[in-house]
């Protein structure tokens, strides 16, 4: 069975400290030849020039395919477009267009007056251009303001439908989760392929706080497998056994990426892929 292949998500530094475990972060992922890497935008695009930052540094420094996240946060339409100008001038050809999540202290995503008023109409502007391959977000499990899963799935056929070349899913804990959510794809007519979102678990109480916010269920199990090994100090060992069964059951399955939400923590990542067998690729001159 041949390896998956991978892509990794990054967050742009706020500090030096950041900084330096961001660049500590893509060299110990670097070798593993990533079809692409991707760099989050701040909640209310507060992270708006860290992020283009982060994007042209990684392009440059490390030769990465890199994707940057771009959302309709707190912009008008002509500032969203400035900013994908200005990527595609530096490079960049890759683009997660995301609706993004309403700036802190909002409860509900509010439309700039001027701005894109969702994901739909962020791509298809986006797609207009013709600069970009662009991929989007998707939910094996409901959106927190979705109604269902099968709502959920109609939307993503939407965007499909106004430019997206691949999605990616939010992160889940079993298996199964993805797999009846591909399945429901598939019946819905979508053929756009889905990279699901695999989370390698570096803290269980801060991931599953994450999990509440974002509507991914948390199993029972999962509870209690962790409770136990924090008692005996072996949550790495735990996690990284965990996400590797995990990817393995995905990639059994016909899975062939997997996109890897990094938190800027490195080790558990690369830990899952060598078990998966994706590891550094060294050229035959380095050897002799």
């Amino acid at each position: 069975m041949p390896a998956p292949r991978v892509s990794f998500e990054f967050f742009p530094p706020k500090t030096l400290e950041a900084s330096f475990r961001l660049w500590d972060t893509v060299r110990m992922l670097a070798p593993l030849s990533p079809s692409f890497v991707s760099v989050t935008y701040g909640a209310g695009g507060t992270t708006r020039q860290l992020t283009h930052e982060a994007v042209t540094t990684i392009g440059a420094q490390f030769g990465l395919n890199v994707a940057a996240h771009l959302t309709c946060v707190d912009a008008t339409r002509d500032e969203t477009l400035a900013i994908a100008d200005s990527y595609a001038q530096a490079g960049v050809r890759e683009i997660v267009a995301l609706r993004g999540d309403a700036p802190k202290g909002q409860a509900r995503f509010t439309a700039n007056a001027d701005g894109f008023a969702n994901s739909i109409e962020l791509i298809e502007a986006l797609s207009a251009t013709g600069h970009f391959n662009l991929r989007v977000g998707a939910y094996p499990e409901p959106h927190p303001e979705a109604a269902d899963t099968l709502a959920d799935v109609r939307w993503l056929k939407r965007k499909f439908a106004a430019g997206a070349d691949s999605a990616i899913t939010q992160f889940f804990f079993e298996a199964e989760t993805f797999l009846r959510f591909r399945d429901t794809c598939a019946r819905e007519g979508i053929t756009g392929r889905i990279i699901p979102g695999i989370i390698p678990i570096e803290n269980w109480s801060g991931i599953r706080k994450f999990a509440k916010a974002t509507g991914a269920s948390v199993p029972a199990w999962l509870d209690e497998a962790f409770e136990k090994a924090t008692r005996d100090g072996r949550e790495d060992l735990l996690a990284t056994a965990l996400c590797t069964e995990l990817c393995d059951k995905l990639v059994r399955e016909g899975v062939e990426d997997l996109h890897f939400y990094t938190l800027n923590r490195p080790h558990l990542t690369r830990d899952v892929c060598h078990a998966l067998g994706v590891v550094p690729q060294v050229s035959l001159e380095k050897v002799a």
